[in-house]
């Protein structure tokens, strides 16, 4: 005999919570459990998934950050982006990992200025900006930083007035300005995810803008800090921001952005003079509640949940 539920408001089984699953199930007893969001079954032994073709995870982007500039201003950090989506199980989806953009060269030329970095995507999802490259020092027109996901510190020891390339909305913070005074003409720090470089002062370069803070694999992690700025003549250079900002330098290069956190790299110093260090490549993280149901990447469980972590660029097959 079959039993035929006609109408359109379906059929909705019992509810409950983790902790306020039935005491004494029968086998094949289903219920929706709210706490993990997903429907379960008694298996006689355990509660089981009922497997869905649709499942919702969370994700996190991080572009690739930008080069700190030759005699210059610290790189921005690759934009950060980080929701939530849905998949439908046997289904492809790209995953692309910006690289760092590499440091401007030791010149106060336009081969100074630090090469942005590259975005990073997560298939149609989201498209995080790769980090502005830092804005050269020396006697150039325009030490003005360069425009990304976050932007790039103006340049050091310019003669003339800059300003920090512009941060993408939602993605990262613009860099910091330039001071020309005689004194030091510092310069500024790249910006980060979630504040703007520190401006150049009459005594010291400014520091990269700090990182965001996420906890996609289980742990607080802080990504997408900017590089701080190379200094004038032996003055104090910037920080990098936290999240893996690379040191800006007063006698030498700077110091790279730390790989996979989209961190930009710090400027190279200006009297003597020095090359920019290379932005840190980025990164893309997936994360769902429950056991493994997707390949790709490197694949660890934290707190209930599945994490696929991608530090290059692949496919997250769902």
């Amino acid at each position: 005999m079959t039993t035929i539920i006609g109408g359109t408001t379906g059929v909705a089984p019992a509810q409950w919570t983790t902790a306020g699953r039935p005491g004494s199930p029968v086998n094949g007893q289903l219920g929706w459990n709210s706490t993990l969001s997903q429907l379960e079954s008694w298996t006689g032994s355990q509660w089981q998934q009922v497997t869905s073709l649709l499942y919702s995870a969370s994700y996190l982007v991080v572009a690739g950050g930008g080069g700190g500039a030759g005699l210059g201003g610290g790189g921005g950090a690759g934009g950060l982006l980080s929701g939530t989506t849905t998949f439908a199980a046997g289904t492809a989806y790209t995953v692309t990992v910006g690289a760092g953009g590499a440091g401007g060269a030791n010149s106060n030329s336009i081969t100074g200025i630090g090469v942005s970095g590259s975005n990073s995507l997560f298939s149609a999802v989201a498209t995080a900006i790769g980090g502005g490259g830092g804005g050269v020092g020396g006697n150039v027109v325009n030490p003005s930083g360069v425009s990304g996901g976050s932007g790039g510190g103006c340049g050091t020891g310019s003669l003339t007035t800059g300003t920090g390339g512009t941060g993408t909305s939602g993605q990262g913070f613009a860099g910091g300005i330039n001071s020309i005074s005689a004194a030091a003409y510092g310069g500024g720090g790249g910006g980060g995810a979630s504040i703007v470089g520190t401006a150049g002062s009459t005594s010291a370069s400014g520091g990269g803008g700090a990182g965001a803070s996420n906890s996609i694999t289980g742990s607080a992690v802080t990504y997408a800090g900017g590089g701080g700025a190379g200094a004038y003549n032996g003055n104090p250079a910037g920080n990098g921001g936290a999240g893996g900002g690379g040191n800006g330098s007063n006698t030498t290069t700077g110091t790279a952005g730390s790989a996979n956190t989209g961190g930009g790299g710090g400027g190279g110093s200006y009297s003597p003079n020095g090359a920019g260090g290379a932005g840190g490549s980025g990164i893309v993280i997936i994360s769902y509640v429950g056991t493994q149901r997707g390949t790709g990447g490197t694949v660890t469980s934290s707190g209930g949940n599945t994490i696929h972590t991608f530090t290059s660029s692949s496919t997250y097959n769902a």
